[in-house]
C-alpha cells in the first residue's frame, strides 16, 4: 500500500476574499499534510505564491472579476518582495 499517494500534492490554498467596494485580500489554508511540521518560512512563501499563480490561473479561465485578479497579482509581488528579502 502506497500512502504517499494519499497526500495532496499542494501544501497552500488560497483564495479571496471582501466586499467588491472594499479592497479584496487573499487568504491561505494550510492542506492537511504528512509532513506539515517540517515548512520554514521559505517553503511557506514558495507554496503561496504556487497558490496564487493557480488561483490566477483560475481566475482567468473562469472569467472571474479583474479586482480579484489585481489582487492575487499585487499579492505575488509581495511575496516575491518577501521571499528575495530573507534569502
Amino acid at each position: 500500500m502506497n500512502i504517499s499517494e494519499a497526500e495532496s500534492p499542494y501544501g497552500i490554498m488560497a483564495k479571496t476574499c471582501g466586499r467588491e467596494n472594499k479592497k479584496r485580500k487573499v487568504t491561505y489554508s494550510l492542506i492537511d499534510s504528512y509532513h506539515s511540521l517540517c515548512h520554514d518560512k521559505k517553503d511557506l512563501i514558495l507554496g503561496q505564491i504556487e497558490a496564487c499563480q493557480r488561483l490566477v490561473k483560475y481566475t482567468a479561465q473562469y472569467g472571474r472579476d479583474e479586482i480579484d485578479k489585481q489582487a492575487i497579482e499585487s499579492e505575488i509581488d509581495e511575496l516575491k518582495m518577501v521571499l528575495d528579502l530573507i534569502q
